[in-house]
């Protein structure tokens, strides 16, 4: 079973906003956060993924996940690509 790190932009008041998380189903997640239904900071935006990296363990997925939440200048450069 793979996790995955996930990285996902939405416009707002004309700015751009990220949102970092992990899951084992990419898809069905990016489905929950456009919804409605996923993490409430995420609710009422139409959200696209723009990064996602592939992981062995649930642990791996949560440790990069935590580092690259506070890695604001990380999470920029992923955006712009």
């Amino acid at each position: 079973m793979f996790f995955y790190v996930y990285l996902i932009t939405s416009l707002a008041k004309n700015k751009t906003i990220s949102y970092v998380g992990y899951t084992k189903d990419i898809k069905n997640r990016l489905k929950l956060h456009n919804s409605g239904k996923g993490a409430k900071f995420t609710r009422g935006k139409k959200w696209k993924l723009v990064y996602q990296k592939k992981y062995t363990s649930k642990k791996k997925a949560m440790i990069e996940e935590y580092k690259l939440k506070k890695n604001y200048k990380l999470r920029k450069k992923l955006k712009n690509e």
